[in-house]
């Protein structure tokens, strides 16, 4: 029989796939012997097994629930539903990743008509006791009964106004119980029943609306975007109530052994007396700094911060602590790992290895590699913060810097964000349903909530530069507007936030790059040490390509020469060649091109400093080069002394039904040689010259879209033969290779023959993934959206690498490409070179390289370095 239910007594933090990050570190604190109320985890298997079973749960899990249930009634001396001593739970996922926020929770569950009043009676206090009971009903309704909480709040909120009063705790014993009265017959109004008074019931409920809760859409949309399996499922974990809101020598909050804003080596967090824990999570109340408890109750905050000290050493990470005192006493509710900024990550990891914590290795593997991505974007101009307006400030809790246009919900923000200018989700407070509109957003400001709400917490996770509790804000988000301190703004103006202080300014303020120093720098140079893979960029101008070189680039693994033909006075001779009709034409026309083709490529050797430069020749077909429009098509013929007929038929003759399998990449080559043999004359021109003046760049020629072997080898003697001429002409020594993209499925089934002619392979993941998915990239988007909610796929099939499937041809390709050349250079160009997943594919297949655009080149360095470490290349 399978066992789908265990006591935090009975496991340990090495069955975090079982039970889920949460319920491991409630087992393992349990076996430290920390406060923690007890309980038990229903496993990530339990929940596989109810969707596998139509969404129920079946007789055996429901019997090993209520099993574990009897036995924590043993350990804590209360039971479920009684009028003398009721026993209360909380009800809790926890998958094996974190998902902040993503999936629901349940408080106080087991209260009903005759539990609340032997809560009230066994402590004393009826107040406390009916406020717990208005706030399970919220809750439960909520969760799993799918009725909006603003049913509630309106009721809630009527009684405040009734009585003038502010605040929630001045609301008495018999208000919360005409509240609770209230919010009984709002309830059956919307359901046809009576609220639910079986503890046993409401609580197998409650299970299945977690494991619902991990269907949701922010769940799935959190997975998509972190490429967290479906198949995985979460775990629930039951948990013993204990109380914060029971008066003043109660409370509960947040806290973090380090600040996990800055990594600054000192206690954080935050807490409120005489509350529940989503009262400092949703910022409807502002918490106290956790310093100030120090002052308030100096004996519980001594044995918290040995409590910190020792999971933080246990775990060797910074920890994320959720706690709660009921009058006077100390309890703590989870620990994990806690979401950090990338700066604060690598404070963290630097710090741990000076305190002799962490070797260079483990703290390399403490910092995730897309965290990288946040400190590789712009910071403000200081000249120009100068100038800048300060038109409020909140509190700092996601660092960086962003301008963009308002937007006032996630669902605006999303659809504002498609024309590709930044955006700034302006909120009261964000929740988990904006986790969309978030995740596009450049920055993210709140008029409500502290360092560990919900706004704070995502976007530190995100990389995303957040200013929360700004309390001068006042959003109307019904009229799209906010004011501030005498300024108005409207949806769409531009507003500036700095993440790093908390000021917002009015309006655009100028940004500046970043850059790689200080801790950046120190981590880097672990990473470099420690990994097998080079990392090179993508990049065709030799702007992107200083920016990569100061990154760490170790050369050029694609430069698409197609884009320099793009650039005004080139366009024109472009197309002159394309409407030539005869080998002649085509060579006069091209050989206006050459000498601009030429000195980009020695700009780009320049930039790399004697580092390798793969060019890739022409690949896009003739017609994105040429205009559509009739009146475009006349301008153009005017301007080349042309027909309009004659060049309007050959526009039209060039289009195709479908491009991407079409004329392009070596078939240009082959029809029309003369580009090949122009481009082949920029390449080692510039080189010999560079070269000269004592570098030793060696090029690399590479011919995009071969499938046949025959292709291959027509186009390299064209470059052979034009390369050989021009290096025997100069009297100089030049090294040069020719390889070859794969990105046709068949050119990876025959890499061992096309190896007998290209030199080096380099994949472009694009096309490949393409072709074998037989997806366009530019059209996929409007139906895979069918797929994730349908769960045929997970995750966006070109974000990363398809191991299975297109990494299966890669790695035949990898095998079989260097049977016939023994030690054969291979690497990766498409946008995949860049994402952390893939590059540890591309080390265990055993790549030479990888190549992603300048700004990915440290996430690669650092992405490779996790590689190497976890899978040692022998």
């Amino acid at each position: 029989m399978t066992k789908y239910v265990y006591l935090f007594r009975e496991a340990n933090q090495t069955m975090r796939n079982l039970l889920g990050g949460k319920g491991a570190n409630l087992a393992e604190m349990t076996n430290l012997g920390m406060p923690v109320p007890q309980g038990f985890t229903v496993s990530t298997e339990a929940c596989t097994q109810y969707y596998k079973d139509g969404r129920r749960i079946n007789e055996e899990i429901e019997k090993q629930i209520l099993d574990a249930l009897h036995e924590t009634e043993k350990i804590t001396g209360k039971t479920f539903g009684d009028n003398e001593n009721p026993f209360l739970v909380s009800v809790r996922s926890g998958a094996r990743t974190s998902m902040p926020g993503m999936m629901d929770t349940i408080l106080n569950l087991g209260l009903n008509d005759v539990a609340v009043e032997g809560l009230a009676k066994v402590t004393g206090n009826p107040r406390f006791a009916y406020d717990s009971y208005r706030r399970f009903i919220t809750m439960f309704s909520d969760v799993v009964m799918e009725i909006p909480k603003s049913n509630f709040d309106e009721i809630f909120d009527a009684k405040k106004e009734s009585r003038g009063i502010e605040e929630d705790t001045d609301l008495t014993a018999e208000d919360l119980k005409e509240i609770v009265a209230s919010f009984k017959v709002r309830y059956k109004e919307l359901e046809g029943e009576d609220f639910p008074q079986d503890p046993k019931d409401q609580l197998i409920n409650a299970v299945k609306a977690v494991f619902r809760s991990w269907d949701n859409p922010r769940a799935n949309y959190y997975r998509r975007m972190n490429n967290i399996p479906y198949e995985w499922g979460t775990a629930v974990n039951v948990q013993a109530m204990v109380f914060g809101n029971m008066g003043e020598t109660s409370g509960t909050g947040v806290a973090f052994t380090r600040n996990p804003a800055t990594g600054e080596h000192k206690f954080f967090g935050e807490y409120l007396f005489n509350a529940q824990g989503e009262d400092v999570v949703a910022g409807v109340r502002t918490p106290k700094p956790i310093s100030e408890l120090e002052k308030d109750n100096p004996k519980v905050y001594k044995q918290f911060r040995e409590i910190s000290d020792k999971l933080e050493k246990h775990y060797k990470d910074m920890q994320d602590m959720e706690f709660t005192i009921e009058r006077g006493e100390l309890f703590i509710l989870q620990t994990r790992n806690g979401k950090r900024t990338a700066q604060a990550a690598l404070k963290i990891a630097i710090d741990m290895v000076e305190e002799g914590l962490l070797t260079e290795q483990e703290a390399i593997l403490k910092v995730e590699p897309k965290a990288l991505d946040a400190l590789l974007h712009p910071t403000f101009d200081p000249e120009a913060l100068k100038a800048a307006e300060v038109i409020t400030q909140g509190l700092n809790a996601s660092p960086g810097a962003a301008t963009g246009r308002v937007a006032f919900t996630a669902d605006r923000a999303a659809e504002m964000a498609k024309d590709g200018l930044p955006v700034i989700l302006v909120r009261e407070e964000t929740t988990t349903e904006d986790i969309e509109g978030m995740a596009v957003s450049a920055g993210v400001l709140t008029s409500r909530g502290g360092m560990t709400s919900h706004a704070a917490v995502v976007a530190r996770g995100m990389g995303t530069c957040c200013v929360a509790g700004a309390g001068e804000v006042k959003v109307n988000e019904a009229a799209k507007t906010f004011k501030v301190n005498g300024h108005s703004f409207k949806e769409g103006d531009y507003i500036s936030l700095d993440g790093s202080t908390g000021k917002v300014y009015g309006g655009k303020v100028k940004t500046v790059e970043a850059s790689v120093s200080g801790d950046f720098a120190k981590l880097m140079e672990w990473a470099d040490k420690y990994r097998a893979l080079k990392v090179r960029t993508n990049a065709d101008n030799p702007r992107d390509a200083k920016v990569a070189y100061e990154f760490g680039a170790q050369g050029i693994g694609l430069c698409r020469t197609e884009h320099m033909f793009f650039e005004s006075e080139r366009i024109g001779p472009f197309r002159q060649m394309i409407v030539s009709k005869t080998p002649e034409e085509r060579a006069e026309a091209l050989n206006k091109i050459l000498p601009m083709q030429k000195e980009d490529f020695v700009g780009l050797y320049k930039a790399m400093q004697g580092y390798p430069v793969t060019i890739r020749f022409l690949d896009p077909p003739l017609h994105e080069f040429l205009p559509h429009e009739d009146e475009e098509i006349k301008e153009l013929a005017k301007e080349m002394g042309l027909n309009f007929d004659e060049l309007k038929h050959t526009v039209e003759s060039l289009k195709e039904s479908n491009p991407m399998l079409g004329h392009r990449g070596v078939r240009l080559s082959i029809t029309y040689p003369e580009i090949a043999k122009m481009q082949t004359t920029a390449v080692i021109q510039a080189a010999l010259e560079v070269n000269k003046g004592g570098m030793n760049v060696v090029p690399e020629i590479m011919i995009p879209l071969v499938g046949e072997i025959k292709e291959l080898k027509y186009i390299k003697e064209i470059v052979v033969a034009t390369a050989d001429e021009l290096i025997k002409e100069s009297g100089q020594k030049l090294e040069y290779s020719v390889g070859t993209m794969i990105e046709i499925p068949r050119a990876a089934l025959l890499a061992d023959e096309i190896a007998t002619e290209a030199e080096f392979f380099s994949f472009g993941t694009n096309d490949l993934t393409q072709m074998t998915f037989g997806f366009s990239r530019d059209d996929a988007g409007t139906f895979l959206a069918d797929y994730y909610d349908k769960k045929i796929f997970v995750a966006d099939p070109f974000a990363h690498v398809d191991q299975r499937g297109v990494g299966k041809l890669m790695k035949m390709a990898v095998e079989n490409g260097r049977a016939t050349r023994e030690g054969m250079k291979m690497g990766i160009c498409g946008e995949h070179g860049g994402d952390p997943e893939s590059v540890e594919f591309c080390h265990e297949i055993g790549l030479s390289y990888v190549s992603c655009s300048p700004f990915r080149v440290p996430i690669a360095r650092l992405a490779a370095a996790h590689a190497n470490i976890k899978n040692p290349r022998k």
